[in-house]
């Protein structure tokens, strides 16, 4: 099980409560996941986002990426920054 060591990170105490509920369950959701098992739950967590008329800023993703990539390996966290570049031109696509 993943600690919740990033939750004291000082730029979580400005982020919304409902963008902190949703971050924790992906966080518990990729607890022991490799980078490649990441994508589905990133995905989940930003389309569950986007259907409560949620947006997470570039900034809150990034630190929701350096949360998920904690205690990875560096291949694992190469594997997750594919995936989220392959990931956020699909979303891209779907915000226009």
């Amino acid at each position: 099980m993943m600690d919740n060591e990033w939750m004291n990170n000082p730029a979580m105490k400005n982020i919304d409560p409902a963008k902190l509920e949703l971050i924790r369950m992906a966080s518990e959701r990729t607890s022991g996941k490799s980078g490649r098992e990441l994508a589905p739950v990133m995905l989940a967590l930003i389309t569950s986002a986007n259907k409560q008329g949620i947006r997470f800023s570039p900034d809150e993703m990034t630190l929701i990426l350096e949360i998920l990539k904690k205690g990875k390996s560096k291949e694992e966290q190469e594997q997750i920054d594919r995936t989220v570049k392959m990931t956020s031109s699909i979303f891209k696509k779907h915000q226009k």
